[in-house]
C-alpha cells in the first residue's frame, strides 16, 4: 500500500498531493500551480478527470506542462477511486452498496465541489477522459456559467437520455430493456459474445477482475496494453466509422469490434489473457504500472464499475432526462488517439457529439492523434499537451 508521503515514479516534483472536503468525500487530488504565473490576467484553473481503470496519476505527464503555460492545474482521484474516500470509511466499496452516490449528478456535485473547495467561481477547461469524458460533458452542460470549456477524451457524448413516457424503475440487477435486447441478441450469436458493459454490470465482474488467475499485475499490464496502439490487433483494421442500416446491422458491427468490447469470454481477465506486450510498454513501464495494480489492489474495481452499473441497468439515468435535449454551448474539443476503436464502437456517435450535441465544436478541434490508442494521454502527452494549449488559447480570445 502507497503511503500518503510517498512519491508516485514520473511524477514531476512540482507536482502536489493533497486532500480537500468534497461532497462528503476525503478527495485527494494532483495539482500543479504556475511557478511564475501570468501577470497580465488571474490565474486560471483546469480540472482533469480519468477513466476507467485509471487514477489522478493518469495525468502525471500532462499536468507539469499545463502548469508550465500558466494554468492552475488539478486532476482528482474520482469517487472511491485511488484516495479519494467517502469521510470516515476506507473499506473497499461492495456491489450492494447504494448506486445513488454514482448517479451522474453526483458525480458532477463532485467536480462543482471540488472547483469551490478550490475558491474558484470559473474554470477554464474541464477535461475529461474515458468514463471521465461523459463527467466533463455533464459539467458543461449542467453548469456552463462554471464552465468555460469542455476536453472529451476517447468517449464521445451523445448527449443525455431522453425523457421516457413511463419512467423506468430503478433496478440493481436488470438491464435497461434496449440494453437487454442488445444482450440477448449478442449472447445468440455464435460464439455468444458479451458487451463488456454488461459484463461490468455483474456481481462477478469486481472480483474477477480483482482476483485474476495470472494476478493483478499481468491483468492491468494485458488490459492496458490491448487498448493501446502498441498492440497490432488495433493496427488491422485501423478503427474506423461504422454504419448501420437496420437492426440486424447492429449486433453485426457490435460482433466486429475486438474483443475487449465485445467479449467471447466469460471474464474481462481471460478475454484479455494472452495480449499483452513481450516486454514493458514505452509509454507505461513496470515502475508506473505497479502504482495502478497497489491502488486497485487497495480499493478494489468496484466504484469505477458502478460507473457502468448506472449507464446500463434499468432506472439509472433519470436523473438526466431533465436535461434531455440540452445541447453544450460552451466551446468543445475531442481528442482521442487514431488506434482507439472508442471513438467508433458506438455507431453515429462522433457524429452526433459534432453535429448535434455540440454547439460550438469545430472541425479541427476534432481531433485523433496519429499513433496513439486508447490512453492517449499517456501514449502521446507531448501531442495532447499541444492540442490542448492551442485550443486554450483559441477560446481565450
Amino acid at each position: 500500500m502507497l503511503s500518503e508521503s510517498t512519491s508516485w515514479p514520473n511524477l514531476p516534483p512540482r507536482v502536489k498531493s493533497r486532500f480537500l472536503p468534497v461532497n462528503g468525500l476525503r478527495m485527494h487530488f494532483l495539482e500543479a500551480i504556475p511557478e511564475t504565473p501570468r501577470a497580465d490576467e488571474p490565474l486560471g484553473l483546469i480540472i482533469l478527470l480519468h477513466g476507467f481503470p485509471e487514477l489522478a496519476y493518469s495525468w502525471r505527464k500532462v499536468i507539469g506542462p499545463l502548469a508550465d503555460a500558466g494554468y492552475h492545474v488539478v486532476a482528482p482521484d474520482q469517487r472511491v477511486c485511488g484516495r479519494t474516500t467517502p469521510a470516515g470509511i476506507s473499506a473497499q466499496t461492495k456491489f450492494d452498496d447504494s448506486l445513488l452516490p454514482f448517479q451522474m449528478t453526483n458525480m458532477v456535485k463532485d467536480v462543482v465541489g471540488l472547483v469551490h473547495s478550490l475558491g474558484y467561481n470559473s474554470v477554464v477547461a474541464v477535461v475529461g477522459h474515458d468514463f471521465g469524458s461523459p463527467i466533463a460533458a455533464y459539467c458543461a452542460l449542467i453548469r456552463p456559467d462554471l464552465f468555460r470549456s469542455v476536453v472529451m477524451m476517447s468517449a464521445p457524448f451523445t448527449g443525455p437520455p431522453q425523457i421516457k413516457p413511463v419512467p423506468l424503475p430503478k433496478d440493481d440487477l436488470q438491464l435497461d430493456p434496449t440494453m437487454q435486447m442488445l444482450s440477448d441478441a449478442l449472447g445468440k450469436l455464435d460464439p455468444p459474445r458479451t458487451h463488456y458493459t454488461h459484463y461490468y454490470s455483474t456481481r462477478q465482474a469486481g472480483s474477477d477482475m480483482l482476483n485474476p488467475p495470472n494476478g493483478l499485475h499481468a491483468f492491468m499490464r494485458e488490459y492496458y496494453h490491448v487498448k493501446s496502439a502498441s498492440w497490432e490487433g488495433n493496427h488491422d483494421p485501423k478503427p474506423h466509422p461504422t454504419a448501420v442500416t437496420g437492426p440486424a446491422d447492429i449486433v453485426a458491427t457490435m460482433a466486429a469490434l475486438p474483443h475487449y468490447y465485445v467479449m467471447g469470454e466469460p471474464t474481462m481477465p481471460l478475454a484479455v489473457n494472452g495480449c499483452g506486450p513481450s516486454g514493458d510498454d514505452s509509454w507505461l513501464t513496470d515502475e508506473e504500472l505497479a502504482v495502478y495494480v497497489q491502488e486497485y489492489a487497495r480499493t478494489g474495481f468496484q466504484g469505477n464499475l458502478n460507473w457502468y452499473r448506472i449507464k446500463v441497468l434499468s432506472g439509472w439515468e433519470a436523473d438526466c432526462e431533465l436535461f434531455s435535449g440540452k445541447r453544450i454551448e460552451i466551446p468543445a474539443m475531442f481528442i482521442a488517439g487514431s488506434y482507439d476503436w472508442g471513438t467508433y464502437q458506438v455507431t453515429g456517435a462522433a457524429e452526433m457529439m459534432k453535429e448535434k450535441v455540440c454547439a460550438k465544436m469545430e472541425d479541427q478541434d476534432f481531433v485523433l492523434i496519429e499513433g496513439a490508442g486508447h490512453w492517449v494521454q499517456q501514449e502521446k502527452s507531448v501531442q495532447v499537451v499541444n492540442e490542448l494549449l492551442r485550443f486554450l488559447q483559441k477560446t481565450r480570445k
